[in-house]
């Protein structure tokens, strides 16, 4: 179904409707209220914030390093809790290259022909999604990807893939719709679109790409070694690059944080990898689960 057809089932049509308005909200302003809000420290404000997410997706506050809520200064904090040392185990096998965040699979699968598929009748381009850069996407033409979604209840730090080495990083302002699945059904090259962040590494099994995808209300992206880089706000892509060496991660190790949630696309190189055949659209990983093997 190209974008101009007319949706294919009452549920579609809903899904559009639900779509519609996010065109005309003032995304970054939304954005930049939600950064706001999730920094007041008055205890009767961000207690009353945190126990409503907490109900209302369930959150399990048994696995964060500090279980009791009243003790986070602020939303953030607790939004970006840490989980207990042993709560996100890695596999033995080192061959074994682990999911970067807890959430649930949007899709994966191989670039063909320089398109990553995004949902049923959609896709887009992947130098659209590294910002135009034609070098790098090559680097990803005949690879894999793998699209995370991180709803409000999950763990939202994310860690290394398998060991890796920094090479670039590069921000790239876009717009901030949902993120959701009902939205990734109907908006055309929503992950291209959207504002992001991307990581690159070298490993032992070739280029990797960390793509971290704002959405609206995600207020900022955070990675270890650069900081808050979103916001404040640029309209120009911003480019970093990082001497061989200046910054290693060993597998399972923190790369950042989504300040709200949001989602990743994990890129791997020509024939490096292969993923985990079990992982379909809709099921749930957790930080350290199996995502795909070395080749």
């Amino acid at each position: 179904m190209t974008e101009h057809q007319p949706p294919r089932d009452e549920a579609l049509l809903l899904d559009y409707l639900k779509a519609l308005p996010q065109y005309l909200l003032p995304h970054h302003a939304l954005s930049s209220v939600m950064h706001w809000l999730a920094r007041i420290e008055t205890p009767v404000i961000k207690n009353a914030m945190i126990r409503f997410v907490i109900r209302h997706y369930q959150v399990d506050m048994s696995l964060a390093r500090q279980p009791d809520y009243r003790a986070y200064p602020n939303f953030n904090a607790f939004f970006t809790r840490e989980l207990k040392p042993q709560a996100r185990p890695l596999p033995e096998d080192p061959q074994v290259i682990v999911s970067p965040v807890d959430g649930a699979i949007s899709q994966t699968g191989a670039v063909r022909e320089g398109r990553i598929f995004q949902a049923k009748g959609r896709d887009y381009g992947l130098r659209d999604l590294l910002g135009g850069e034609a070098n790098l996407a090559r680097l990803f033409e005949r690879g894999h990807f793998a699209t995370l979604y991180l709803s409000p209840r999950d763990y939202h730090r994310i860690h290394c893939p398998l060991d890796a080495r920094l090479r670039e990083m590069i921000h790239v302002p876009g717009r901030l719709f949902s993120v959701n699945p009902a939205t990734t059904r109907v908006i055309p090259g929503l992950f291209a679109r959207n504002e992001r962040v991307i990581a690159l590494f070298d490993t032992d099994r070739g280029p990797m790409a960390l793509v971290m995808v704002g959405a609206i209300f995600v207020s900022s992206i955070e990675t270890v070694w650069a900081g808050e880089v979103t916001p404040p706000r640029h309209a120009t892509v911003r480019r970093w690059d990082y001497a061989p060496g200046q910054w290693t991660f060993r597998r399972g190790e923190e790369l950042g944080r989504f300040n709200m949630g949001s989602t990743v696309i994990v890129l791997f190189g020509d024939r490096q990898i292969q993923l985990c055949p079990e992982l379909q659209p809709g099921a749930t990983v957790v930080m350290g689960q199996a995502l795909a093997r070395a080749r």
